[in-house]
């Protein structure tokens, strides 16, 4: 019978290893077929947020979603994006190979740093890409002090 040394962090690797797969089978996926690549799955855009000196912009990719299923609402220094990427029906179901795009409904949302005047917020929608700039109110604007020299 061999010895085999016991590692007290090898079990609770393995556990986090199996729950972390389970979490990622249950939540990526909201409808499974019986073979492989053959799911859809919840998606989230990806966003840049940055800040200049006079606005907040907010760019976010949104290829195949069209511009009547996006929304878009600021309250409470919240920027709340909505939307849906509907499954194209062009081809029979039955007929894919493979789906790996993802399709379905979203929802973000993100803090502002800073209070924004809300009647001025722009949005363009380009090349999928959605372009979302919010002026600063003017209290969140850095203020320059000039200085007297005598």
């Amino acid at each position: 019978m061999a010895i085999v040394r016991w590692d007290p962090f090898r079990d609770v690797m393995t556990l986090q290893e199996r729950m972390n797969r389970l979490f990622d089978q249950t939540l990526s996926r909201t409808r499974t077929d019986d073979e492989e690549g053959l799911t859809t799955s919840m998606w989230s855009p990806a966003v840049d947020i940055f800040e200049t000196i006079d606005s907040i912009v907010m760019k976010a990719e949104l290829p195949g979603v069209s511009r009547d299923n996006i929304d878009i609402q600021v309250q409470d220094n919240t920027l709340m994006l909505k939307g849906e990427r509907k499954f194209e029906r062009e081809v029979q179901e039955e007929n894919y190979l493979r789906i790996e795009r993802s399709y379905g409904a979203f929802q973000r949302a993100f803090t502002l740093p800073t209070v924004v005047q809300q009647d001025k917020i722009k949005a363009v929608f380009k090349d999928g890409v959605l372009e979302v700039t919010m002026p600063k109110a003017e209290e969140a604007k850095p203020k320059q002090v000039k200085i007297d020299v005598k």
